[in-house]
């Protein structure tokens, strides 16, 4: 469970989701967690259920995972 900062300041964390199996899927996802405060970039991947994000700060892990559930999947944890 690592967060990367990278020279910028921004700090990059990847998720694992489970339930994720198309683009609709991915797309829902991504819709809600880039509406978090300070997210700036989110990259889901339904076929290995990676969420990369791209924000200002580190997230609070609640926050994450109230966001995957409102799109209607499982956050597993931190790849």
């Amino acid at each position: 469970m690592t967060a990367q900062t990278d020279t910028q300041g921004s700090v990059t964390t990847v998720y694992k989701v489970s339930g994720m199996s198309c683009g609709h899927c991915e797309g829902s996802v991504s819709g809600e967690i880039s509406g978090l405060p300070g997210v700036t970039s989110v990259k889901a991947v339904a076929s290995t259920g990676e969420v990369t994000v791209v924000s200002a700060a580190p997230l609070a892990d609640e926050a994450v995972r109230a966001a995957v559930d409102e799109a209607g999947f499982e956050l597993v944890g931190q790849a």
